[in-house]
């Protein structure tokens, strides 16, 4: 089970060096964040969550559509700990996108940044998003 300390220890991590600036956002590359998670825990896992495309389909997909926009939801599992992030479907400046202009790159993107959120929940690079809202 995660304890204070695997918390700790993912939190005392320096990946600066493995950031990137979009604007004025620092994002971990989700690579690198899969990298450092999965050196430390071999049983480490992560996976998006799947939504019926419609209230009347069968069809399954990686993301919610709503009146407010789309969403993402993926959990990481650290340590046997899970820690799960919904995440809007944002375009290159942040704004959400509504569902009839999504495309399967936005959701992707989402989807990756919503799996490093994830791993910050963890404590993997949280000091990264202090400030953030």
């Amino acid at each position: 089970m995660t304890s204070e300390n695997d918390f700790a220890e993912l939190f005392k991590l320096d990946v600066s060096e493995h950031t990137e600036k979009k604007g004025k956002f620092t994002y971990l590359s989700w690579a690198w964040a899969h990298s450092y998670m999965a050196k430390r825990d071999a049983d480490f896992d992560w996976w998006p969550h799947d939504y019926p495309e419609s209230e009347i389909g069968s069809r399954m997909v990686p993301y919610c559509a709503t009146d407010a926009g789309v969403f993402v939801r993926v959990t990481v599992k650290y340590k046997g700990k899970e820690r799960t992030h919904t995440y809007p479907v944002l375009d290159y400046q942040n704004k959400t996108i509504k569902a009839e202009s999504v495309t399967s790159f936005d959701v992707n993107t989402s989807i990756m940044r919503a799996f490093t959120k994830c791993c910050a929940l963890h404590g993997l690079g949280l000091y990264i998003y202090s400030g953030e809202d």
